[in-house]
């Protein structure tokens, strides 16, 4: 194996993605409760901290988007891991909430770029391959999520400045494995572009967009609550382990989802998917205890990696200019969304945002479920159009015939 194989690539991938995403942006989960406890942070400020964040992600995401040549440059990749490693090493130097508010800003920033270019370059370097190669690359969020969750545990007694300082220095370690990742074919866009989008593809291609909007206000509740809510309900060795227990079950999720996709149609893994994740959110808020707890723990983690990757795979395959960049874009506004639109049922506890939060992913599941009805091009695909589209896409938007029909 030399260190320009494909397979090189996808790990630099998964390593930035767990830098960039499961500590650089969701660090913060586990550290909360220190700052609130230490700094004086107030509830409110915790979470204008967070919407500073999404904001911030969804700048990136739109960055991506507007300038994808830009974007998808080893310079802007290694810009954009320097800027994660400074923002988390930039906490602890800053003492009120604008610092901090600004520094988060650029930390969402920073990890929707390097996002959108791992993508992108990850799913051009597995074209050809195993659909279930450019999955371990999104495996690293996961990854680095346990991490976090794991530093910060081991970290008790110690102050929320150290924490924020030892994800830096961990986060420091990973991206040098990102460093040297490149584009398959540096200088060009991004593949799928090479592929006519018909006027049928784009059509489905907004149902889709609404899915993933959907997902990313049902997801980004869970995501912020879910812990604490298992913490009032579960032993606290369980809630203190909960975050871990999310990002091992994600770890592998992406990898399996795309797997899965050689024999079953995107939507209807994504139908599964936002189905088991709804089940996942709703468990700890209308059942208490560990086993509920561990469950619903295990859903969540294990399937909204899985519905990014089957999600952002379908919208190359639907051949949408700048698919995965517009998508992220969907989802880093529905982030935005859901906090504000549970934040006046907080007063009552966390078990009616997790409701609203399952209800929300189970909207999401229905516009799945009408993708599965109406899109022939997603219906008839799989893993192995995405396969053909992305490596023969100059042969027109159909490529060669799939080997097997997914159901």
């Amino acid at each position: 194996m030399t260190w320009q194989h494909p397979h090189v690539h996808i790990a630099r991938g998964a390593a930035g993605l767990a830098a960039a995403m499961g500590i650089g942006r969701f660090v913060y989960t586990p550290i909360l409760p220190l700052m609130t406890a230490q700094s004086g942070l107030s509830p409110a400020a915790a979470g204008g901290l967070a919407t500073a964040n999404y904001v911030g992600y969804l700048a990136g995401a739109m960055a991506g988007a507007v300038a994808p040549r830009l974007v998808r440059t080893r310079f802007t990749w290694r810009a954009a891991l320097v800027l994660v490693v400074a923002s988390l090493a930039a906490m602890p130097l800053c003492d009120g909430v604008i610092g901090w508010l600004v520094v988060r800003t650029v930390a969402g920033f920073a990890s929707a770029l390097l996002f959108v270019i791992a993508v992108d370059w990850m799913l051009d370097h597995a074209r050809g391959r195993s659909a279930q190669l450019p999955g371990w690359g999104f495996g690293g969020v996961g990854v680095g999520i346990a991490l976090s969750g794991a530093l910060v545990l081991l970290l008790p007694t110690a102050g929320w400045r150290t924490a924020w300082w030892s994800s830096a220095a961990l986060a420091a370690l990973i991206a040098a494995v990102a460093w040297h990742m490149r584009g398959a074919a540096e200088g060009t866009g991004p593949v799928a572009d090479s592929v006519v989008a018909t006027a049928n593809s784009r059509r489905w291609f907004i149902v889709l967009f609404a899915c993933y909007t959907l997902e990313g206000v049902g997801y980004i509740i869970a995501g912020t609550f879910l812990v604490a809510a298992i913490g009032q309900s579960s032993p606290g060795w369980l809630g203190n382990s909960a975050w871990i227990v999310v990002g091992v079950a994600a770890a592998p999720s992406a990898a399996l989802w795309a797997a899965a996709s050689r024999r079953w149609s995107h939507p209807t893994l994504l139908v599964a998917a936002l189905a088991l994740q709804a089940v996942g959110i709703a468990l700890p808020a209308v059942a208490g205890g560990p086993v509920a707890a561990l469950i619903g723990a295990v859903l969540f983690g294990g399937t909204f990696i899985g519905v990014s990757t089957v999600a952002l795979a379908a919208g190359r395959l639907l051949a949408f200019p700048r698919a995965v960049a517009v998508l992220t874009t969907g989802y880093s506004v529905g982030q935005i969304v859901g906090p504000l639109l549970v934040s006046p049922l907080l007063h009552q506890g966390f078990r009616l945002a997790l409701i609203t939060s399952s209800a929300v992913v189970s909207l999401a599941a229905v516009a799945a479920i009408g993708l599965r009805v109406g899109s022939s091009e997603l219906s008839r695909g799989g893993a192995d159009r995405l396969a053909a589209a992305t490596s023969a896409g100059r042969q027109g938007p159909t490529g060669p015939p799939p080997r097997r029909t997914p159901r």
